[in-house]
């Protein structure tokens, strides 16, 4: 079964990891990224939320691209990150933007 992630921050974040420029964010109005993560691989393509709740996650057997889980962010190969180390994280960048 394939993962999906509709928040269009996280699914800017996981193209710009993997560089990937064949999709265009602004086609969507709301775009649905469907990833599924096998043997260090992430299969994935980007869907439109009305398409995929149509048809539902259930059918969609395929996907578009692949690459090395390695350039993915954590949250995609299921790594939670830690809320307290996160906070301090953003506390940081808040620092160097002074």
């Amino acid at each position: 079964m394939m993962n999906t992630e509709n928040n269009r921050k996280k699914i800017i974040e996981f193209l710009d990891l993997l560089g990937n420029e064949n999709y265009e964010l602004r086609r969507y109005s709301r775009p649905v990224l469907v990833y599924k993560v096998v043997d260090k691989t992430v299969y994935y393509s980007l869907w439109e939320e009305d398409v995929l709740n149509r048809f539902g996650l259930k059918n969609v057997e395929g996907w578009d691209s692949k690459e090395d889980s390695i350039f993915c962010p954590d949250w995609v190969i299921g790594i939670e990150h830690d809320p307290v180390i996160d906070e301090l994280d953003e506390l940081d960048e808040e620092d160097d933007n002074d």
